[in-house]
């Protein structure tokens, strides 16, 4: 098993389970930011997202806390330590079968636990300078938002996913290949009524929503080694390009990254040629 944990804030991808990086300043102190990309197939692949492995509910938990602790919050007039960004904590779990033919089968499975930010009223919640725009960014990633779950109800011919990243983010779990629960959370309190009403009518609109789960494939274990090491030439010629000065020239931040995923690949490849 494994986990990752990530924040979207202002747009921008962060890995909450980087280690503490002294570079940085004290507001993103131990946050490693991470490019958001698609594969050839559609899917998004977030580059530089560290994966932590783990072996029991235990250890699942403290990376959790370890996680939310660097999560961006703030009292408002409204709420105390509400969430100022999005969050995704994601576990893949690897299971390993033996086939008719006694060839080694690997299924995955994913489970994506998302906390999306808290919405609030700009004037009611008494933000001001950099919180009310803080708050029109939530505001405005999550009206996106509803707009996908709009199109997706009224079946729109074009969704449009791309217009932010929780929306890409979140595409297979909206009008996608997975099984999806949502949860609303609300206040009973009068003063609350207007977030109240908001929260309720955009849970009414998404349970409408309908996905086509689907069960994965199980790969084999020689496949898998396989697209492990096409991935891992791939990104050899990337980086040598880019250090001969003969291909397209990438910052150092990616250049960085595109080194620890390598290193990651072959960690990969060589725990499963030694299972």
């Amino acid at each position: 098993m494994k986990v990752t944990f990530l924040e979207l804030y202002n747009e921008q991808v962060t890995d909450l389970l980087a280690q503490d990086d002294s570079s940085r300043s004290s507001e993103d102190k131990q946050k490693k930011p991470i490019s958001l990309m698609e594969d050839g197939k559609g899917s998004v692949v977030l580059r530089g997202l560290e994966e932590e492995v783990v072996y029991s509910a235990k250890d699942i938990y403290a990376l959790l806390e370890r996680g939310s602790s660097k999560r961006r919050t703030a009292d408002t007039l409204l709420n105390k330590r509400i969430s100022r960004s999005h969050s995704v904590f994601t576990i893949t779990v690897h299971i390993k079968e033996e086939s008719m033919g006694d060839e080694e089968l690997i299924k995955c499975g994913k489970l994506n636990l998302v906390d999306l930010a808290g919405s609030e009223n700009i004037l009611r919640s008494g933000a001001r300078d950099g919180r009310a725009r803080e708050a029109g960014e939530i505001n405005k990633s999550l009206l996106t938002l509803g707009r996908v779950i709009n199109a997706l109800v009224e079946h729109s011919s074009h969704i449009p996913y791309r217009d932010s990243k929780l929306t890409r983010l979140l595409r297979d779990s909206l009008g996608g290949k997975t099984k999806t629960c949502i949860i609303a959370t609300i206040s009973p309190s009068a003063h609350s009524l207007e977030e109240t009403l908001s929260t309720l009518d955009y849970a009414y609109r998404a349970k409408n929503i309908k996905n086509k789960p689907e069960a994965n494939q199980k790969l084999s274990k020689a496949v898998l080694l396989k697209d492990l090491y096409l991935e891992l030439e791939r990104m050899k010629e990337d980086v040598r390009a880019a250090r001969d000065k003969n291909g397209v020239y990438i910052a150092h931040e990616r250049y960085t990254q595109e080194e620890a995923e390598k290193k990651a690949r072959i960690e990969r490849i060589e725990q499963l040629e030694n299972e």
